[in-house]
This record gives structure tokens, C-alpha cells and sequence, in this order.
């Protein structure tokens, strides 16, 4: 009888460390899907700020969809090391439209403008107002694309900006008006800007001094050189040169609380490898400031 029931003791032991090793192992089969998930198809941000505020709050979790333009693929511990890195992305089954929001690494460290690095760990989420290939402007505050009749960006917020600074009230309010590229030979501010081209993958313009102003950051993060006017002469490093043919895909993204968004108003265009993907839905949204859940915008389809 004894014997028994050791033997019943061992069968139960037995059954239970293989009913652990079983949930171990779906666990980790979960977390690696998880995973798969996170790094190629879709992942999930917590929206910091009310700079896209009224499409997002403070607060909102918001899912991205990165199959768009295809997951990316680079070396996360040179990036956190602050290295330079070579970002490859996937094939995607889709292409970003102007008014798509968007989810992307910021790409200026430290507030320093001049100079565009890749920073793993601070991401923005703006609205892509202008696409490769597209002259953007922006007069009255409006935004617009040369040759297409669209609303672009929170028309209204657009609306209450000029009327803010034709009552003289914008300096009052703390509004920084003065925009990219901050040199004498423009006079560009967020009210009226441009126009400007977003450069496409293998477009090729003329190297004059305005270009040079304009599109130096980018240049010079392509090509890790430094680009300069000597007279009427552009060099590259010690390299003359009369055209530049781009390597990378631009884009132009402003936020929809127009009077309070750090965007390509006053730092330039986004490459991009630094775009992580479209935002489709709010998943979650907690009121910052009572704890308390939004249940009015879960599942909320971000437009």
C-alpha cells in the first residue's frame, strides 16, 4: 500500500513539472511572437503631449502599424550608443498618404538643428503633411501642396494661428514664429513658408547657395561629409559639386496643435529610415491628470 502510493506521489510530481515546462515553453513561444510583433508589424506608444491635440491626447496609447512601409532592422545597442547605423526596412505592402499620422524617432539630438542623428529613444508623432516628390508651402498659415486641392493638417488650428497673429497677439502668447532654415537669406516664418521641395529617392537638383541652405542637414547626413559654399562654388568635403543626387525618401510632418508642435516647421524634413510607422487606433486612454480612463476613445480610429 505503501509502495503505492509513493508511486502516486511521483506520477503527481511528474505531471506537474511537465504541465510547468509546457506553460514555460508557451510562454516563451508568446513573448517570442510578442516580439516578432513589436519589431516588424505593429507596436504601441503612449502619447506624451498635447501637440496633436485634437486627434490625440495626452495619454492616448496608440497602436502603430509598421507593416506600411515595412519593419525596421538595425543594431540597437550601437544606436543607444549613440553610433552611426545602417537601418534596413522591409518590404511593406503600402505607401504613407498626405494626412496619414505618423510615429517616427526624432532626428536632432539635444536640440541641436544643425546636425541630424538618429535618436533611438525619443520618438514624435506627427501628421505627414507633404510626401516625396510634393513643393510645399505654407501662406496664411495654411498649409499647402503645389498642384493639389486638399485640406492638409487641423485646418482650423490653421485658422486660429492667423487670426492670433493678425490681432498681434501671437508674441503674447509665447508663439515662436521665426521657422527653418534660420539664415538671413530667407525670411520664412510658420505663417509663411516656403515653398520648399521634398526631395525623393534619386532626385537630382542643382547645387546653389539657397539649396545648400536648405537641404544641407540632410546632404551631409547622407553622405557623413560637410557641405559648404566657397564664392560661387559648392564643395562636398573637398569635392566640387554642381547636382546632388538624393539617396533617401523625405517627408514634411507639422502637428495639429499648430501653435505648440516641435515639427518640420522649425527643424526640416524627416528622413525616411526614421519613420516607424502609420498610427491607426487608440488602444487605451487614461486622463493624466484623474488617473481616470477615456472610455469614449478606446479603439478610436486615428484620422
Amino acid at each position: 500500500m505503501q509502495n503505492s502510493n509513493n508511486s502516486h506521489t511521483k506520477r503527481s510530481f511528474g505531471w506537474y513539472l511537465d504541465k510547468i515546462l509546457n506553460l514555460f515553453l508557451m510562454l516563451c513561444v508568446v513573448a517570442l511572437i510578442w516580439i516578432f510583433l513589436q519589431v516588424l508589424c505593429i507596436a504601441t506608444f503612449k502619447i506624451p503631449s498635447d501637440s496633436m491635440e485634437p486627434t490625440l491626447l495626452a495619454g492616448d496609447k496608440i497602436l502603430v502599424n509598421k507593416g506600411v512601409m515595412g519593419g525596421r532592422l538595425f543594431n540597437v545597442w550601437d544606436a543607444l550608443e549613440g553610433k552611426d547605423i545602417h537601418i534596413y526596412r522591409l518590404p511593406g505592402f503600402g505607401k504613407l498618404k498626405r494626412n496619414d499620422v505618423i510615429v517616427f524617432n526624432f532626428p536632432y539630438h539635444k536640440q541641436r538643428w544643425d546636425s541630424i542623428a538618429f535618436d533611438v529613444m525619443k520618438y514624435y508623432v506627427k501628421r505627414c503633411v507633404a510626401l516625396p516628390g510634393d513643393t510645399f508651402e505654407i501662406k496664411d498659415a495654411r498649409y499647402k501642396v503645389r498642384g493639389k486641392d486638399i485640406y492638409l493638417g487641423n485646418v482650423k488650428a490653421q485658422e486660429t494661428l492667423i487670426d492670433l497673429v493678425k490681432r498681434g497677439k501671437a508674441e503674447e502668447l509665447g508663439i515662436v514664429m521665426r521657422g527653418y532654415p534660420y539664415n538671413s537669406v530667407f525670411t520664412w516664418d510658420i505663417v509663411n513658408f516656403g515653398p520648399v521641395y521634398i526631395p525623393a529617392k534619386g532626385d537630382n537638383l542643382k547645387m546653389d547657395p539657397m539649396h545648400v541652405i536648405l537641404y544641407k542637414n540632410i546632404i551631409e547626413w547622407e553622405q557623413q561629409k560637410k557641405l559648404f559654399v566657397r564664392g560661387d562654388t559648392v564643395l562636398l568635403n573637398d569635392s566640387v559639386i554642381q547636382t546632388y543626387c538624393f539617396i533617401e525618401n523625405y517627408y514634411f510632418v507639422a502637428g495639429d496643435k499648430v501653435m505648440n508642435s516641435q515639427d518640420s516647421r522649425y527643424w526640416g524634413l524627416l528622413p525616411e529610415p526614421f519613420i516607424v510607422g502609420k498610427a491607426v487606433r487608440i488602444w487605451k486612454s487614461v486622463d493624466n491628470n484623474t488617473d481616470r480612463i477615456r472610455w469614449n476613445r478606446i479603439f478610436k480610429k486615428i484620422e
